[in-house]
């Protein structure tokens, strides 16, 4: 095992057990302020028309509740949370035919709830009187219109991480990080245009040109991988967004194929297997970005694979699917031009965060001369920059107009 995953496996192990050892002696300064939430006990219970999980922790954590389809699903979240519950047995019930549950990250507990027929649920905070936090997960059946609705309603708030206590009149509404990859920089140049123009300022202008649309959207927090002329790895830019708990991850390209009069905007997102074999050479091109990396930076960071992992993938997959879907109907709408079957898919690195929804837009190819001049077009630039900020606005929920049609 790494000595930083062996690290901070201790860490937990020792957070739990100072707790436990707290408790039993009484000793109220080591149980009060633990830095993550514990996790000390989870039971079933059957209800009127359902079934309630009722979850015991040492302090209320930020919670995420998704409703998702193929198969019906509930999911539920808890940040900064770490569980002492080894495991869970699973009681006859009408509603739920199994149970996950399990840390994906090093501080991120999931529950994870298949449905055996529709089942809308509801998430409550009591107090435990001198026992803890409690969080009550109720799910009820319901019809298929009011099971559609809360997927409707999930994946309209599904980047939202709030914290279980009621909000108070008032208070700021929730933000959404959309973190913005202008792709290549420094000795990293990217393509080279007919003309000689540089991909990786072409990427940087039109990644501040984002920037500034989104900006106008007070409920949207913009960050960016780069905001000058800096050379920044494949790793580090996915790692970024993680860092920042992004909503969304969005890298910014415009990339030169042996196609010359190949042009328009292309929308990736990763898969294992390229859709075609343009894609598959796009993708090969991007990610050898790193020749530039030390080679100690090439490295590959171990990773633990497990089925809370894969479905935490798969559902990341899933959104990020969802987005370039509207990315490509947006962009569009505003006339961009986009190239034949302009949604596609490769192992680009720079995507392979497994909880950030990300997808890498070639705005156009420098390797055409329309495309060039255009990508130099100011005025191009602001439009394309408004169409994929409208996009963005509608995947996080923060676009109301047309949001419950869309689905977000």
């Amino acid at each position: 095992m790494p000595e930083k995953a062996l690290f901070l496996l201790c860490r937990r192990v020792l957070l739990v057990a100072m707790i436990v050892l707290g408790c039993v002696s009484g000793g109220r300064a080591v149980a009060e302020e633990p830095r993550d939430a514990v996790l000390t006990r989870l039971e079933q219970r059957a209800v009127d028309g359902g079934v309630e999980i009722e979850l015991r922790l040492t302090a209320y954590p930020r919670t995420k509740l998704m409703v998702l389809r193929g198969p019906d699903r509930v999911v539920l979240d808890l940040y900064d949370t770490v569980t002492a519950v080894k495991s869970v047995n699973l009681d006859a019930n009408p509603v739920i035919s199994n149970l996950r549950q399990g840390l994906i990250a090093k501080d991120r507990f999931r529950m994870i709830l298949e449905l055996k027929r529709p089942a809308v649920p509801e998430l409550v905070a009591e107090s435990g009187e001198g026992e803890g936090h409690v969080l009550r997960l109720r799910l009820k059946e319901a019809d298929a219109r009011s099971f559609e609705a809360a997927v409707a309603s999930a994946a309209a708030n599904r980047n939202e991480a709030a914290p279980v206590e009621a909000k108070a009149a008032g208070a700021e509404e929730p933000k959404y990080t959309v973190v913005i990859d202008p792709g290549h920089g420094g000795v990293d140049t990217g393509a080279i245009g007919k003309h000689g123009t540089l991909e990786k300022d072409v990427n940087l202008k039109f990644g501040l040109a984002l920037r500034d649309e989104l900006a106008k959207q007070p409920r949207i927090r913009v960050l960016m991988t780069r905001s000058d002329d800096t050379f920044v790895s494949l790793g580090e830019r996915s790692e970024f967004a993680r860092r920042e708990r992004a909503n969304l991850f969005v890298s910014m390209h415009s990339d030169s194929i042996r196609y010359a009069d190949i042009r328009g905007a292309t929308v990736y997102t990763l898969s294992e297997k390229a859709s075609d074999s343009l894609s598959g050479e796009v993708a090969e091109s991007e990610n050898s970005a790193d020749r530039f990396v030390d080679p100690k930076w090439r490295e590959d960071k171990p990773e633990v694979f497990d089925i809370l992992i894969e479905l935490t993938r798969r559902e990341t997959d899933n959104l990020s699917e969802h987005f370039a879907a509207g990315l490509v109907k947006e962009l569009g709408r505003h006339d961009i031009r986009l190239i034949r079957n302009p949604k596609r898919s490769a192992g680009f690195k720079v995507l392979t965060a497994p909880d950030v929804p990300s997808v890498l837009l070639e705005i156009g190819y420098l390797s055409n001369v329309d495309d060039e001049q255009l990508l130099l077009d100011e005025s191009w630039r602001r439009d394309s920059a408004s169409a994929i900020a409208s996009a963005i606005e509608r995947f996080v929920g923060t676009k109301e107009q047309g949001q419950a049609a869309s689905g977000g």
